[in-house]
């Protein structure tokens, strides 16, 4: 019974690691139906503290959601898209209250446990969009998620960053009769 409710802590924790949390904001004033066409900014994207393959990972990503959305790669484009990107090592400790020895009251015997912990890394990706012809971003949304080590997990991982946050482009009408 003790495994099976700590195998189901366990499974409860990891699951809610794979969660995105997504964010945007943009400006109020545009309208976005304007945009059709876009570039990479390579200046902004250079300044990524990423290796290069998860660069071209990401550009690969934002490239196939924005043509989804009826969007073209143009030499002369409507939008730039620049990318940053922030880490951090985030460490998890557990404490596991079943097993023996002296608990927190002296009436009792048990409750000492275990003690875990582990790292992961949490990665924050923004994903900005400036107007071409004003110079001035109009669009940003960002993603924060754990990453994964594993190769073939990393990339779907990245995928699945930049999708949950170009879902959130272009806004809403609606969202501009919220704000």
């Amino acid at each position: 019974m003790k495994k099976i409710l700590i195998l189901c802590l366990t499974g409860l924790l990891l699951s809610s690691c794979a969660t995105i949390d997504v964010a945007t904001d943009y400006d109020k004033e545009v309208n976005f139906n304007q945009y059709q066409t876009y570039a990479f900014f390579k200046p902004g994207i250079d300044k990524a503290e990423i290796s290069d393959l998860d660069k071209k990972r990401i550009l690969r990503a934002i490239d196939f959601e924005l043509s989804q959305k009826g969007m073209t790669k143009s030499e002369n484009p409507d939008v730039l898209v620049s990318i940053f990107t922030q880490t951090k090592e985030k460490v998890n400790v557990y404490q596991n209250n079943f097993g023996y020895g002296w608990g927190w009251s002296p009436y009792y015997w048990g409750g000492a446990g275990q003690v875990s912990s582990y790292t992961s890394i949490e990665g924050t990706l923004f994903i900005d969009l400036i107007d071409a012809e004003r110079n001035e971003l109009v669009w940003q949304g960002l993603g924060t998620g754990v990453l994964s080590q594993k190769m073939e997990r990393k990339e779907e991982k990245i995928r699945e960053i930049v999708k949950e946050i170009l879902n959130k482009y272009p806004p809403e009408k609606d969202d501009k009769k919220k704000n």
